[in-house]
């Protein structure tokens, strides 16, 4: 389960996300911008299943380029014998 934070400013005027303790004590403190980007680069369950299920669908499409590729270059090479012939 996601933690709560309370939200608090600093002296300066920046945002804080504090995390407190069972007993009431601050846990962790962070600036909003640090823990935002934090929550941003981290991707949930939801979203790792999907790119893993993208990736899945993605795996046999790259062979069958490679296999075209590899004809292409087979062709282009028996044209390029040919023409020297």
């Amino acid at each position: 389960m996601a933690t709560k934070r309370t939200t608090m400013y600093s002296t300066g005027g920046k945002k804080l996300y504090a995390v407190r303790a069972a007993d009431g004590t601050f846990k962790d403190i962070q600036t909003y911008k640090r823990a935002h980007t934090a929550d941003m680069a981290r991707k949930s369950k939801p979203e790792k299943a999907a790119a893993l299920k993208k990736a899945a669908k993605k795996k046999p499409a790259k062979k069958a380029a490679k296999k075209a590729a590899k004809k292409t270059v087979k062709k282009t090479a028996a044209k390029k014998a040919a023409r020297r012939k």
